[in-house]
């Protein structure tokens, strides 16, 4: 399937200049237009006048005069479950928001305070869904060394994101949809070398691909579970 290579309309809100002008940079870096919000005021009316143009939402749950998963119950009463939304994860408070929002369609997760240069990434699947079997768990933001193999050829890479069910990869030239390939990888604050069997979901030449655990031990499962889950419940930082 060819790229899909069309600028994308981004709005992003979140009450800190810091995180939505770094987000806006890179957005805007890549060809694609940024708009931003500071208030649920200002976010609202902002999809109300701009629901026809805009592709993806990026919000805080913690706005000012806005109450949680409210303002996404609000934007859903407006766009009728139409726009993807990614929620800035250190925003989530309690695994209760993270069902709620899961009941309102929300699309996934990003850390606002991720390296500039994986921001577009994390967005990209939520932009191009179409190049992109998403998974439907959480996705950490996480960059650290993989090693994968495939056939007799063993590669190594930075990993983009983790989650309960799979890694995504950045790479230049990834394996087709569908091809097998053993990872190994380590946690961040661990020693252990974890071990996995996956399988290709999505394969983009633009950011890398996407790989869907298929056999990981029990121990190591647990491992990766813990992590995910312990990066959706900790305090924003001021």
């Amino acid at each position: 399937m060819p790229a899909d290579t069309t600028a994308k309309t981004v709005l992003v809100a979140d009450d800190t200049a810091f995180v939505r002008d770094r987000f806006k940079t890179a957005i805007e870096g890549a060809g694609h237009r940024a708009l931003t919000a500071k208030s649920a005021a200002e976010l609202l009316a902002r999809v109300r006048t701009d629901l026809a143009q805009l592709d993806l939402l990026v919000i805080d749950l913690r706005l000012p005069h806005a109450s949680g998963v409210d303002v996404v119950r609000n934007i859903r009463k407006i766009d009728e479950g139409r726009l993807p939304i990614l929620i800035f994860s250190g925003t989530v408070t309690s695994p209760e928001e993270v069902r709620e929002l899961a009941a309102l369609g929300v699309a996934g997760y990003v850390n606002e305070y991720t390296a500039v240069q994986h921001i577009l990434p994390s967005l990209a699947p939520h932009l191009f869904p179409d190049d992109f079997n998403r998974r439907g768990s959480p996705r950490v933001v996480l960059g650290i060394p993989i090693a994968y193999r495939f056939g007799n050829t063993i590669a190594a890479a930075l990993t983009l994101n983790l989650s309960r069910g799979g890694i995504a990869i950045r790479t230049t030239s990834p394996l087709e949809r569908e091809a097998k390939a053993r990872l190994r990888f380590i946690l961040p604050e661990s020693k252990k070398d974890i071990d996995a069997d996956a399988k290709v979901s999505w394969s983009d030449t633009r950011v890398g691909m996407g790989l869907q655990f298929e056999r990981v031990d029990t121990v190591d499962q647990a491992a990766i579970d813990e992590f995910v889950d312990s990066h959706f419940f900790q305090p924003r930082k001021d």
